[in-house]
């Protein structure tokens, strides 16, 4: 197969778990993929040797302090090196570029995302709060560009798989599974002591800092309930979160005849990251395969919502609607951000997020502008609370 016919991929945020992952499944297939660009926000050293590597046409670093000592490093290399968080929305528009893998993250992911949409361009979409932010207006931008969204997050790919074939049957329930997390068995007394080295140890993933503290206090959950309503067009009680700690069952679907269809396959983002990008081929792959000898049960509990508030929080915003889930974001990546420095308690993070989500102004049809006052005037009052 020659360059012309590969497929040309850029991955917005490669030097994070996802991205890394990626760039691991299209070495593995280099003869149908091809990087065109690369992005990052801060982490250079790692962007300069990806980029020696894969020899995309285009690369940007979002902290513009990191310009020169990403240009000066590749200044041997024809290839066009950009600066800013607003070159990273422009290079996910590219005219070459068939498939956008969005791996920012948090909110920074919402406005790349929306250029690549209006570009036409097919979303790996594993930017969870791109639609936790704005799933409305990402939705009808979707729909009017003709642009495909292919989740990637094992949960959702394990629901996109369930319904491949089932043409319109109706859903009865999406079953979102949960691992639980590290703290699944403390005590609320536990939980208030606990630290952030503690909740970064998660039992069954490897991710990035993020995710894996918003996994721990059950937030990343609550994202995905709110990312399966737009993503599957289901309203919010029709959305289920069972913990399951063996991380074996991704996700599942009731359809209206009562029966249930499960994804399962071990731990691993490579498959689901693979799956967007050949969709809907599956390649052979040399994965860990799940061995039911070694796995003699599956358990499922129900999730614990005076302990893991924040899922509660994400079903109110999610049926509040509005710019509610927007707020709930905004002000949980302060909180996270001030946990893993250690300046706020782990049971500290839903207090205030709490407190912020009953003082911010509310706004029941925002438009993207609304978006951005929220996020701002959010982060500023949420700092505020914790100082």
């Amino acid at each position: 197969m020659s360059n012309d016919q590969k497929k040309q991929i850029a991955i917005l945020g490669s030097t994070g778990s996802i991205g890394t992952q990626a760039l691991e499944v299209i070495s593995e297939n280099d003869s149908l993929f091809e990087v065109y660009a690369l992005t990052a926000n801060n982490n250079v050293d790692l962007l300069i040797e990806q980029v020696r590597k894969f020899q995309p046409e285009m690369v940007a670093i979002g902290n513009e302090d990191h310009y020169h000592a990403l240009k000066s490093a590749l200044s041997d290399l024809p290839i066009k090196v950009f600066a800013g968080t607003d070159s990273i929305a422009q290079v996910a528009e590219m005219q070459p570029i068939d498939m956008v893998l969005t791996a920012m993250v948090g909110y920074s992911g919402l406005k790349p995302t929306i250029n690549a949409i209006k570009a036409g361009k097919k979303i790996a979409l594993a930017n969870k709060e791109t639609l936790v932010v704005a799933g409305e207006l990402i939705c009808e931008l979707a729909t009017k560009y003709n642009a495909p969204i292919i989740p990637v997050d094992s949960e959702h790919s394990a629901i996109f798989q369930c319904l491949a074939g089932e043409g319109n049957n109706p859903i009865e329930k999406l079953i979102l599974t949960a691992s639980g997390g590290p703290f699944r068995t403390k005590s609320m007394h536990e939980l208030e002591s606990v630290t952030s080295a503690q909740a970064l140890k998660h039992p069954n993933w490897d991710m990035g800092a993020k995710i894996t503290i918003d996994s721990a206090s059950m937030m990343n959950k609550g994202f995905e309930i709110i990312e399966a309503k737009w993503l599957f067009g289901v309203t919010p009680d029709q959305i289920q979160v069972v913990v399951h700690p063996q991380s074996i069952i991704h996700s599942m679907v009731q359809f209206a005849d009562g029966s249930i269809k499960a994804q399962l396959g071990m731990p691993d983002m490579k498959l689901p990251i693979q799956y967007a990008m050949t969709y809907p081929d599956r390649l052979k792959t040399n994965f860990q395969r799940f061995d039911f000898d070694l796995c003699s049960q599956f358990t499922f509990e129900k999730p614990d919502l005076e302990r893991f508030r924040n899922l509660a929080f994400a079903y109110y915003a999610m049926d509040k609607g509005g710019n509610m889930p927007c707020i709930l974001n905004a002000a949980n990546e302060i909180v996270v951000a001030e946990f893993l420095k250690n300046k706020i308690g782990f049971l500290q993070m839903s207090d205030i997020i709490e407190d912020v989500m009953a003082k911010a102004e509310f706004i029941a049809k925002p438009t993207y502008d609304d978006y951005v006052k929220t996020d701002t005037f959010v982060r500023i009052k949420t700092k505020e609370l914790i100082k």
